[in-house]
Protein backbone atom coordinates (compact mmCIF):
# COMPACT_ATOMS: atom_id res chain seq x y z
CA UNK A 1 0.00 0.00 0.00
CA UNK A 2 1.66 3.48 -0.75
CA UNK A 3 1.90 5.95 1.85
CA UNK A 4 -0.77 8.40 2.13
CA UNK A 5 0.88 11.49 0.34
CA UNK A 6 1.07 9.49 -2.81
CA UNK A 7 -2.58 9.32 -2.65
CA UNK A 8 -3.48 12.53 -1.01
CA UNK A 9 -0.91 14.69 -3.60
CA UNK A 10 -2.67 13.29 -6.74
CA UNK A 11 -5.78 13.69 -5.84
CA UNK A 12 -5.35 17.44 -4.41
CA UNK A 13 -3.43 17.88 -8.08
CA UNK A 14 -6.31 16.64 -9.49
CA UNK A 15 -8.82 18.93 -8.06
CA UNK A 16 -6.25 21.93 -8.69
CA UNK A 17 -6.43 21.17 -12.30
CA UNK A 18 -10.45 21.81 -12.19
CA UNK A 19 -9.96 24.98 -10.08
CA UNK A 20 -7.42 26.07 -12.20
CA UNK A 21 -9.45 25.71 -15.62
CA UNK A 22 -11.69 28.07 -14.29
CA UNK A 23 -9.24 30.89 -13.04
CA UNK A 24 -7.97 30.17 -16.77
CA UNK A 25 -10.78 31.02 -18.30
CA UNK A 26 -12.01 34.24 -16.27
CA UNK A 27 -8.45 35.40 -17.11
CA UNK A 28 -9.07 34.97 -20.69
CA UNK A 29 -12.20 36.70 -20.04
CA UNK A 30 -10.30 39.33 -18.81
CA UNK A 31 -7.51 39.59 -21.08
CA UNK A 32 -9.74 38.99 -24.01
CA UNK A 33 -8.34 35.57 -25.61
CA UNK A 34 -7.28 32.08 -24.81
CA UNK A 35 -3.49 32.48 -25.62
CA UNK A 36 -2.91 35.75 -23.75
CA UNK A 37 -4.48 33.59 -20.57
CA UNK A 38 -2.34 30.79 -21.82
CA UNK A 39 1.08 32.88 -21.74
CA UNK A 40 0.22 34.60 -18.26
CA UNK A 41 -0.46 31.15 -16.72
CA UNK A 42 2.31 29.18 -18.21
CA UNK A 43 4.37 32.81 -17.18
CA UNK A 44 3.61 32.49 -13.58
CA UNK A 45 3.91 28.92 -13.21
CA UNK A 46 7.88 29.25 -15.11
CA UNK A 47 8.39 32.11 -12.79
CA UNK A 48 7.78 29.94 -9.91
CA UNK A 49 9.65 26.57 -11.11
CA UNK A 50 12.57 28.53 -11.73
CA UNK A 51 12.53 30.29 -8.32
CA UNK A 52 12.20 26.47 -6.80
CA UNK A 53 15.10 24.83 -9.50
CA UNK A 54 17.48 27.90 -8.16
CA UNK A 55 16.64 27.49 -4.29
CA UNK A 56 17.08 23.43 -5.17
CA UNK A 57 20.03 23.50 -7.16
CA UNK A 58 18.86 21.46 -9.88
CA UNK A 59 19.71 22.87 -12.57
CA UNK A 60 20.16 20.75 -15.37
CA UNK A 61 23.45 20.42 -17.18
CA UNK A 62 24.06 21.95 -21.12
CA UNK A 63 25.01 17.91 -22.03
CA UNK A 64 21.73 16.62 -20.12
CA UNK A 65 20.19 18.92 -21.85
CA UNK A 66 21.42 18.29 -25.47
CA UNK A 67 20.73 14.32 -24.82
CA UNK A 68 17.19 14.75 -24.90
CA UNK A 69 14.76 13.36 -27.52
CA UNK A 70 12.15 15.50 -29.62
CA UNK A 71 9.25 13.81 -27.93
CA UNK A 72 10.48 14.68 -24.17
CA UNK A 73 10.59 18.25 -25.06
CA UNK A 74 6.89 17.52 -26.05
CA UNK A 75 5.81 18.09 -22.26
CA UNK A 76 5.89 21.62 -22.31
CA UNK A 77 3.67 21.54 -25.97
CA UNK A 78 1.18 19.05 -24.35
CA UNK A 79 0.71 21.41 -20.81
CA UNK A 80 0.34 24.97 -23.31
CA UNK A 81 -2.45 22.47 -25.18
CA UNK A 82 -4.10 21.67 -22.11
CA UNK A 83 -4.51 25.08 -20.39
CA UNK A 84 -5.61 26.89 -23.63
CA UNK A 85 -7.98 24.02 -24.44
CA UNK A 86 -9.48 24.52 -20.30
CA UNK A 87 -9.53 28.35 -20.39
CA UNK A 88 -11.32 27.83 -23.86
CA UNK A 89 -14.04 25.13 -23.07
CA UNK A 90 -14.36 25.00 -19.17
CA UNK A 91 -16.25 28.39 -19.49
CA UNK A 92 -18.23 27.41 -22.23
CA UNK A 93 -19.26 23.75 -20.91
CA UNK A 94 -18.82 24.31 -17.38
CA UNK A 95 -16.27 22.53 -14.30
CA UNK A 96 -18.14 19.24 -14.63
CA UNK A 97 -18.20 18.44 -18.08
CA UNK A 98 -15.13 19.61 -18.64
CA UNK A 99 -13.25 17.77 -15.98
CA UNK A 100 -15.24 14.43 -16.59
CA UNK A 101 -14.04 14.52 -20.55
CA UNK A 102 -10.42 15.28 -19.31
CA UNK A 103 -10.32 12.12 -16.89
CA UNK A 104 -11.90 9.80 -19.61
CA UNK A 105 -8.85 11.19 -22.05
CA UNK A 106 -6.88 11.04 -18.87
CA UNK A 107 -7.47 7.22 -18.32
CA UNK A 108 -7.89 6.62 -22.18
CA UNK A 109 -4.30 7.69 -22.39
CA UNK A 110 -3.33 6.21 -19.36
CA UNK A 111 -4.91 2.63 -20.71
CA UNK A 112 -2.82 2.87 -24.07
CA UNK A 113 0.42 3.55 -22.23
CA UNK A 114 0.10 1.34 -19.69
CA UNK A 115 -0.69 -1.47 -22.33
CA UNK A 116 2.06 -0.99 -24.30
CA UNK A 117 4.73 0.33 -21.75
CA UNK A 118 5.35 3.52 -23.44
CA UNK A 119 6.49 6.84 -22.07
CA UNK A 120 8.54 4.92 -19.48
CA UNK A 121 5.61 3.50 -17.89
CA UNK A 122 5.72 -0.24 -16.67
CA UNK A 123 3.81 -2.54 -19.62
CA UNK A 124 0.67 -3.56 -17.47
CA UNK A 125 -1.96 -5.19 -20.38
CA UNK A 126 -5.42 -4.07 -20.84
CA UNK A 127 -7.58 -6.78 -18.89
CA UNK A 128 -11.49 -6.87 -18.65
CA UNK A 129 -11.41 -5.05 -15.79
CA UNK A 130 -9.75 -1.78 -16.69
CA UNK A 131 -11.71 -2.01 -19.94
CA UNK A 132 -14.90 -1.95 -18.22
CA UNK A 133 -13.38 0.72 -15.61
CA UNK A 134 -13.01 3.35 -18.66
CA UNK A 135 -16.48 2.19 -20.11
CA UNK A 136 -17.84 3.61 -16.98
CA UNK A 137 -15.66 7.07 -17.19
CA UNK A 138 -17.47 7.53 -20.80
CA UNK A 139 -20.80 6.77 -19.49
CA UNK A 140 -20.56 9.43 -16.65
CA UNK A 141 -19.50 11.59 -19.23
CA UNK A 142 -22.74 10.89 -21.02
CA UNK A 143 -25.19 10.84 -17.99
CA UNK A 144 -23.29 14.47 -17.22
CA UNK A 145 -23.58 15.73 -20.90
CA UNK A 146 -28.08 14.71 -20.80
CA UNK A 147 -27.76 16.71 -17.30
Amino acid sequence: MPNWWLIALPLLAGSMLTLQAGINGQLAKNLNGVLAASLVSFSVGSAALLMLVLVSRELPTWPALKGLTWWQWSGGLLGAFFIATAAFASPRIGALLFMALVLAGQLGMALLLDHKGWAGFPESPVTTGKAMGLALIISGVWLIRRG
